[in-house]
């Protein structure tokens, strides 16, 4: 690499490690802590690359850009935050950040960004949007691949006509994507409008409908529960669209291409709402951004409740080795049973054992894979699993943990299947009953009434 980099950030430890690398690398780097003296070296027309922490003693990265972009137009910014956020990454893409990196990041691939930033023409100039301030009640909170893959799709797509076809299992957050694609577009002051089957019918329920969405946001939730004849009204109402037409949006946690091709869901609709997919992913698919996610509700909670609640090691630890059916919707309501319900300002590990333990048997999900080969269903995840990556590869380990993922349920359902004997288990897997009990022990499987150990 050639040129001088700005770098930025507050913490010491990453402007060091940033400036060993940069120079080893054959840049020229130049390191701050204050956002002031930042804009100073940049107004100075020093630097051809800037690497910049969004929340500084003296100011805002993020709230920067616009200023950067116009004394130096061209000048590529590369932002990294602790604030793992999608409103983050939408800020970032807003503002026109050459690119948006989260805490904590990939030396290398912070590397090859870098490189890519000063090997690139100099754009021209362009209007940077203002950032909107982020709304601390979206619960859209991930640092893991997966989800950062996911905030940067929102970004580019935000602000484009194409439809939007949101999956993701149940409680996952799926009409909170939706309603973030609307709240940071362009169409933000339009209307943002959930379709229900009801809305369809009569001879004007669709032009209605349309009437109402007019330049705003139309979303479609659950579409796949819908009905043949609910179906065709959507498509002819598609077909229909005209001038100021809103924005189309459906979710859905059933897999529409396999119900489409069973016959259970009409082909013309699959491809009108298939613009662009998202998928989100399950909270088994991103095990790290749990006690994130848990610190988030837990400060909400001091926010509404006025109580200080703190997880323990071993309560957080429980909470990552649940397999969370109910996804973050569950995790939220659990987490705000444990603020009223527990004694202490730290929640200990039996209190989250006795409030997991009362949660009910979650539903199959409807439609995924109906028909399917075990084998097909989980090729299917699988690849659903590395293509959530965004083309890089998953980090290391994928082996262990999609064992571990179907090594558990396997041994909770035969559990369940032999009433709890663990003799019958073990025979019924094909396994040694000592093994039995070590997995049970290892995989962290809960011992209810039905499963006693033996």
């Amino acid at each position: 690499m050639d040129g001088t980099v700005l770098v930025a950030d507050d913490d010491r430890t990453i402007r060091t490690v940033l400036t060993q690398a940069l120079t080893r690398a054959g840049c020229k780097v130049h390191a701050t802590s204050s956002l002031v003296t930042l804009m100073r070296w940049v107004e100075e027309g020093k630097g051809d690359l800037v690497i910049s922490d969004v929340i500084m003693p003296d100011g805002n990265g993020l709230e920067a850009l616009p200023k950067i972009s116009n004394m130096r137009p061209g000048l590529p910014v590369i932002v990294i935050s602790a604030q793992n956020t999608i409103m983050t990454a939408i800020q970032a893409a807003e503002a026109e950040a050459f690119d948006y990196l989260p805490k904590p990041f990939d030396l290398p691939d912070l590397m090859k960004r870098s490189a890519r930033a000063l090997d690139m023409k100099r754009r021209a100039p362009k209007v940077a949007a203002t950032p909107r301030e982020a709304g601390d009640d979206l619960p859209l909170v991930g640092r893991t691949p997966a989800m950062q893959a996911l905030y940067r799709l929102v970004a580019r797509v935000m602000n484009t006509d194409l439809a939007v076809l949101i999956t993701g299992e149940s409680g996952t957050g799926k009409s909170l994507i939706a309603r973030a694609i609307h709240d940071f577009s362009d169409r933000r002051t339009m209307p943002f409008v959930v379709a229900q089957a009801a809305d369809l019918q009569g001879m004007d329920g669709p032009s209605a409908l349309l009437a109402k969405a007019r330049g705003g946001s139309l979303v479609f939730d659950e579409v796949a529960d819908l009905d043949d004849e609910a179906q065709a009204r959507i498509v002819r109402m598609l077909d229909m669209l005209g001038d100021n037409a809103p924005r189309i949006m459906a979710t859905s946690q059933s897999d529409l291409a396999a119900r489409m091709e069973a016959g259970a869901f009409r082909q013309d609709l699959f491809y009108r709402l298939g613009g662009v997919t998202l998928h989100v992913p399950s909270l088994r698919e991103r095990v790290d951004d749990i006690p994130l996610l848990a610190e988030h509700f837990l400060a909400r909670g001091e926010r509404d409740f006025g109580t200080v609640r703190r997880l323990s090691p071993d309560a957080r630890e429980i909470l990552r080795a649940y397999s969370w059916p109910g996804n973050v919707r569950q995790l939220e309501n659990t987490l705000k049973r444990l603020m009223v319900t527990s004694s202490e300002p730290d929640i200990s590990r039996a209190e989250v054992e006795a409030a997991l333990g009362s949660q009910p048997l979650p539903e199959p999900m409807k439609g995924a894979g109906e028909g399917d080969k075990l084998s097909a269903s989980v090729a299917r995840h699988l690849k659903r699993y590395f293509d959530l990556h965004g083309g890089q590869l998953p980090p290391p380990g994928v082996y262990t943990r999609i064992l571990r993922e179907v090594e558990a349920p396997l041994i909770e359902i035969a559990l369940d299947a032999t009433g709890g004997n663990q003799a019958k288990c073990a025979d019924l897997l094909g396994i040694n009953r000592n093994t039995l009990r070590k997995k049970i022990t290892e995989l962290d499987i809960r011992v209810t009434r039905r499963r006693k150990l033996m």
